[in-house]
């Protein structure tokens, strides 16, 4: 028996965020931020690129994606990326092609090969290049449980070093594909095997750090993360052409490898199932390293192997009790629970939705593409550190409902700004981006708290669950753009929006007792 190890009060004597805890940190990041890369890299790979129509009767052969001045009276106002004048004979002059009747193009010269759309010829289908990102996201909804398993039941470490060294075989891989179909398949599977990473290098590396230093420890994960997005634009910038992209940023991860040797097994995983050998070792290891002198008491817990029990045989009668509700049953017959689960999932979806489409959609941006993709994943850190700073000083409701409105506010005004000011599309842009973040790290929180002991973490999770919904969809609003260039932000703002409204209809929570029951729940004011 181990559960009379208490490891959060170890913990005090061991330092909360000591040199063990650093250390540990200083190599978990480093997978923070891979994650990061490989959770975005399609922005860049299956980037939009300009193209437009073969017009053999005046292209030279090979055709250049420049147009002489036949572009005139050969391609239609447009621009013909789709749609070229229809020819009157073989000659390339003003006379030759029809003024007012167009057809579809049958074949496309590309700006440059350095993305996917060139190399599939995806020209005119800008369905199959958003599909990449959803089909990614595809794949983490698959990895979550299959890297949960393998963490709880075989180690965070291991799980952690399998997330981390998988993505490098099958990325470089995809870097070779011959495909459309091929790619996407090699999308999929990527995302199955290392979309775990974050979530097991989260855990490990919290599981270690003392109650009071969390808050600290999740914003580096949540900052890394974000740095690992910059890093993406960064190689992307440098080496523009998608397969040499691939193979740079996806080999270097077979080194993480050596992560079985450079760093221990979490000691709450190894107390759980019974190793408490292990977890002591490693302690005392911790206190070495941090310079901690343990408790007798400490060490006689961690030495000393619990007394075997003998098994007592009853001979009192068992008192009938009653049987439990299903908790199940009783969130059902909540009218209050549903509404609240209701409003909680579509704040889900939005911050998914909008958060993920904020980043996918910078790159259409006036300006430089890679710019605004570096400016716009910068921009989350302030969000996060504002997240820290106003929820307890200001409440949950009004600390999130503000930046879900003004989050609203900055998207809705950004399609009226002319495109004479880049600069002033790109910092409304940034405070929408930094709102969400904020919002998104803060929603964590509120949403743990609205729900009853009994049943929080299933709530929180299925919340989390329908959110994924918004990140599934967000890679598709590019197309948004063939109706309208500024739609996607005006959906995003309405959203954020209605979001920010819905938090009038919840209670606050900051000072309030948790609810254990439904019951408690059902009664927290507003």
């Amino acid at each position: 028996m181990t559960s009379h190890v208490d490891l959060d009060a170890i913990l005090q004597e061991l330092g909360q965020f000591g040199r063990y805890q650093i250390r540990n940190y200083c190599w978990i990041l480093i997978t923070i931020l891979f994650s990061a890369v490989y959770n975005s890299q399609y922005i860049f790979a299956a980037g939009e690129i300009p193209y437009r129509c073969v017009v053999p009767e005046c292209d030279s052969s090979p055709p250049e994606f420049p147009v002489g001045g036949w572009g005139a009276w050969a391609l239609p106002d447009s621009g013909g990326r789709c749609h070229r004048l229809v020819p009157l004979d073989d000659e390339c002059s003003p006379s030759s092609f029809h003024v007012n009747e167009t057809q579809a193009c049958d074949a496309w010269v590309y700006e440059n090969q350095n993305t996917i759309v060139a190399a599939f010829d995806l020209a005119c289908h800008e369905w199959k290049r958003t599909l990449v990102g959803t089909i990614h996201v595809a794949g983490v909804f698959a990895a979550l449980p299959i890297t949960g398993f393998i963490s709880d039941s075989f180690g965070r470490r291991t799980a952690l070093v399998l997330t981390s060294v998988a993505p490098a075989l099958v990325g470089v891989v995809r870097a070779f594909s011959s495909t459309y179909i091929m790619y996407l398949c090699f999308e999929f599977l990527e995302a199955v095997v290392g979309a775990g990473v974050y979530s097991t290098a989260f855990i490990l590396a919290l599981e270690m750090v003392g109650l009071d230093k969390r808050v600290l420890g999740g914003n580096l994960i949540s900052s890394t993360f974000a740095l690992g997005q910059v890093l993406t634009a960064g190689v992307s910038w440098l080496i523009p052409y998608w397969k040499t992209y691939l193979i740079v940023i996806y080999a270097p991860s077979i080194l993480f490898i050596s992560y079985y040797w450079l760093i221990e097994e979490s000691v709450r995983w190894l107390l759980s199932v019974g190793n408490k050998k292990e977890a002591a070792r490693i302690i005392f290891k911790v206190a070495a390293m941090n310079k901690k002198k343990l408790s007798p008491e400490t060490m006689k817990m961690l030495v000393e192997e619990p007394a075997p029990t003998k098994p007592q045989i009853s001979t009192q009668i068992p008192e009938k009790t009653e049987p439990k509700k299903s908790l199940f049953m009783q969130v059902l017959r909540s009218k209050t629970m549903i509404f609240r689960l209701s409003v909680c999932s579509f704040w889900w979806i939005t911050l998914t939705f909008v958060y993920y489409g904020l980043s996918i959609n910078s790159v259409s941006l006036s300006g430089n593409s890679y710019v605004n993709y570096i400016l716009t994943s910068l921009v989350e850190i302030p969000g996060y550190c504002l997240s820290v700073v106003t929820l307890d000083r200001f409440g949950r409701k009004s600390s999130i409902m503000t930046a879900f409105i003004i989050c609203a506010v900055s998207l809705i005004g950004l399609p009226f700004v002319p495109e004479s000011l880049p600069w002033l599309q790109t910092t409304m842009n940034l405070i929408g981006k930094l709102c969400i973040s904020m919002a998104f790290s803060s929603i964590y929180i509120y949403t743990s708290e609205l729900f009853p002991t009994q049943a929080r973490h299933s709530l929180l999770a299925f919340c989390s669950m329908v959110g994924r919904i918004g990140a599934l969809v967000a890679p598709q609003t590019p197309l948004l753009m063939a109706v309208m260039e500024s739609l996607p932000y005006l959906v995003f703002g309405i959203m954020s929006g209605t979001s920010g409204l819905l938090m009038l209809l919840t209670p606050e929570t900051l000072q309030a007792q948790l609810p254990d029951t439904v019951e408690q729940a059902e009664h927290m004011k507003k």
